[in-house]
């Protein structure tokens, strides 16, 4: 019988997938650097030889590319002659590290495939010098994964703006509350482990006012691995946030700190509630002008990256946030948690409002790339269809 031959093109696939699950090992450590991945291998049969895998672990560490070469090294492979699949083009500046691009050249590499180029006009440029070293250099954008995997990093930098990952729980008929605000608990524990663990990778969590005054929340993550102390931010046009709510004690005992986000008119009326949050401790009062009484949510999210070096901010908050965050175009991704209860109430909240729309092809549509079970919960997870530029 016959085996099936492999093209380049699916050794290519195969390696940048394997690239692309390494660079997720790095989420929440080497932020605001990109999560990125390198597999280093040689031809073997109708496949490729793995060498050596890296990732980029911690910012200011090693990148993938070194991190891959010194894992040949370790299995004590000769990486001359091979081929380097990495998911970010090699980088070709010394900032924290060297650049990666000498460390290829050096170690003999003949070939490099990338998912996607670096638009990091400080870093980028790394293709072109390779190839001036002699080495073949191939983008490969086939590998969906690989390309995604660097996303919120070339969001930020393309934009200005973080990666925004908006999450909600809901009945199986799309209810996130009762009519009288209840919602404990629609998602069960496994699924609420998970939004911790989510919580400990990001750099902000993002909440409206009315979402604090029903429910009071902490939006820390707890009993779980901490790989980054993600600020909490609420967007209070009227400052009307409690100086004794759990927020805002939390961030005076220690905790993560807190950002206020509230409009200019009312900071200039109410400049006494203000001080009573600073007051409490580790509580930044951030203004910005409103429309209508609604706050700008992209200078906010901008405020975000420029004073505090966000890359991601995960979104847990109601209707009214979420959905202007969706109908702006600066939602990114969602993450839907569905608990396995019917309300069968008109008067139930639901996740979005706002919009009347009278014909089904009118609607927003979103890509599904995961569905996993909790338990009883089903979790599925898009990525926000932005319209061409």
């Amino acid at each position: 019988m016959l085996g099936t031959l492999i093209s380049m093109s699916e050794v290519d696939r195969i390696m940048l997938h394997r690239a692309a699950l390494a660079a997720l090992r790095g989420a929440g450590r080497v932020e605001p650097n990109p999560m990125v991945g390198c597999v280093i291998g040689v031809p073997a049969g109708d496949g490729a030889r793995i060498l050596g895998i890296g990732h980029h672990r911690r910012y200011g560490g090693p990148h993938a590319e070194v991190e891959a070469l010194a894992d040949c090294a370790r299995r004590g492979a000769d990486p001359r002659g091979a081929t380097a699949w990495v998911t970010l083009e090699p980088c070709c500046h010394t900032g924290k590290t060297g650049p990666c691009t000498e460390a290829l050249i050096r170690a003999g590499i003949t070939k490099v495939v990338f998912a996607r180029r670096d638009p990091n006009p400080v870093s980028g440029g790394g293709a072109e010098r390779l190839m001036r070293a002699g080495i073949e250099v191939r983008e490969f954008g086939a590998v969906p994964e690989a390309v995604r995997v660097s996303d919120p990093f070339v969001k930020r930098i393309t934009t200005g703006l973080p990666w925004v990952t908006v999450k909600w729980a809901q009945t199986i008929d799309g209810r996130i509350a009762a009519r009288s605000g209840d919602s404990k608990w629609i998602s069960n524990e496994w699924s609420r482990r998970m939004v911790h663990r989510l919580r400990a990778r990001v750099d902000a969590v993002l909440t409206g006012i009315g979402t604090v005054l029903a429910d009071d929340p902490l939006l820390t993550a707890r009993d779980v691995p901490l790989r980054r102390s993600a600020r909490r931010i609420v967007i209070d046009p009227l400052l009307k946030l409690p100086s004794n709510c759990a927020l805002v004690r939390s961030a005076g005992e220690g905790g993560p700190p807190l950002t206020v986000a509230t409009s200019v008119h009312t900071l200039k009326l109410n400049r006494t509630a203000a001080d009573a949050l600073r007051r409490a401790g580790n509580v930044e009062i951030a203004s910005f002008p409103d429309d209508a009484g609604e706050l700008p949510l992209g200078d906010v999210l901008r405020h975000l990256v420029q004073a505090h070096d966000a890359t991601n901010v995960f979104v847990e908050a109601g209707p009214g946030v979420v959905s202007r965050l969706l109908r702006s175009g600066l939602a990114d991704a969602m993450l839907v948690f569905i608990g396995p209860l019917v309300l069968g109430d008109d008067e139930a909240i639901g996740p979005v409002r706002g919009e009347a729309i009278e014909a089904i092809s009118s609607a927003r549509r979103f890509e599904l790339l995961r569905v996993r079970r909790l338990g009883g919960d089903a979790v599925l997870g898009y990525r926000v269809r932005h319209p061409p530029a």
